[in-house]
């Protein structure tokens, strides 16, 4: 092996623009499950519980996939029949035949990816994966979760064109971390959906109608805090102006993740579940190693890593094929959510490496391999 000069460590938490966190995203999918109904029973608790563990998947895959991010939001007021009518084409091809593929991607894909998610669901409720349909169900719950986050249906998505950039980290992250025991709300039964497409582009319009809404509550905080978006006082008024409309927003999204499980599940033709046709999911409590890249790698290998609570005591090392230490990466107490580890493999020998996440008894294990 080469000398083993020190690696450069690069460890970050990516605070990304994701629609309310891990943890919002997380509640809107653990509460869908009380709206299902009772013909859906069997996929409770391990199918529902497998799709709330994995709300942010596909947040974690914007580091990977470059075409990841568009699916997020859709910039709708970009559109001059929006802006004109409250409105816009509701099909793909109707938008990229009239406005072009770059303008299409530059705004964003949301309801179209949310309604291909639906697809595949359905596609694999027909052909009975009931554990890759866990996973899009998991994807479903988060692009629904986006479509009722009113900064993610809006090109002044970070109150960039008011003078307020920040807002929506402060208000769908932080917000939300501090007063998360609050978001509390009944179950609504779920319900067919005729129409699909109609029925996001719906909620996304009425939904819209909340942009205002939370820019003026930072605006009031802002004002009742001294200027302050950072101080208690500020949260404090901004929860007082902005909690309410977002409990039902949150409500909502469980509600129509719900109705859109239940439609998928009836056109696919409502197929039964035996006890069997699911893994167990992994602990929730587990710390979670993301897919590593890229892999092969020759020069510096990204970690992903997720903590589920805060000050975590957490550990990373890296062994050889054979089992032997080469690095220990990290070993300290760590915060709650998303992190990324980036580890120097220039000065290692080619060949297989394990990656091992370890907090408190509980470890996860990745392979990659290094090539010069």
């Amino acid at each position: 092996m080469k000398k083993n000069l020190l690696p450069v460590l690069l460890i970050s938490l990516c605070l990304m623009l994701s629609s309310w966190g891990s943890k919002g995203h997380r509640k809107i999918s653990q509460n869908f499950a009380a709206c299902l109904p009772v013909e859906l029973s069997f996929l409770k608790p391990v199918w529902t519980n497998f799709v709330a563990n994995h709300a942010s998947d596909a947040d974690y895959r914007k580091d990977q996939d470059p075409n990841e991010s568009p699916r997020h939001y859709i910039d709708i007021d970009n559109y001059p029949e929006f802006v004109q009518t409250g409105r816009i084409p509701q099909t793909y091809d109707s938008v990229l035949a009239k406005y072009g593929y770059n303008f299409v991607i530059d705004q964003g894909t949301l309801p179209w990816t949310t309604m291909i998610t639906f697809d595949s669901l359905k596609s694999c409720f027909q052909r009975g994966d009931w554990n890759k349909s866990s996973l899009f169900a998991a994807d479903l719950g988060h692009y629904v979760g986006d479509g009722h986050m009113p900064l993610h249906i809006t090109n002044n998505y970070n109150g960039q064109m008011t003078g307020q950039t920040g807002v929506h980290s402060r208000y769908e992250s932080t917000m939300i971390s501090r007063y998360e025991s609050l978001l509390v709300y009944p179950a609504d039964q779920a319900q067919y959906i005729e129409d699909i497409g109609g029925y996001v582009f719906n909620y996304l319009y009425h939904n819209y109608k909340y942009v205002d809404s939370v820019l003026l509550a930072d605006t009031y905080a802002k004002t009742l805090a001294g200027g302050s978006t950072s101080s208690d006082a500020y949260y404090q008024a901004l929860w007082a102006k902005s909690g309410n409309f977002t409990i039902l927003m949150m409500r909502n999204a469980s509600a129509t993740l719900a109705d859109l499980v239940y439609t998928a599940w009836v056109q696919a033709g409502s197929p039964m579940m035996y006890p069997n046709g699911i893994d167990e999911p992994e602990n929730p409590e587990q710390p979670r190693l993301l897919q590593v890249f890229p892999n092969p790698v020759s020069q510096s290998v990204t970690i992903p890593i997720v903590i589920s609570g805060n000050n975590e005591a957490v550990s990373l090392m890296i062994y050889d094929n054979s089992g032997k230490l080469k690095d220990t990466v990290l070993n300290r107490r760590m915060t709650e959510g998303y992190h990324k580890i980036d580890w120097d493999v220039k000065n290692y020998d080619p060949g297989v490496y394990v990656c091992k996440l370890k907090s408190g008894n509980l470890s996860a294990t990745q392979r990659f391999v290094v090539v010069h």
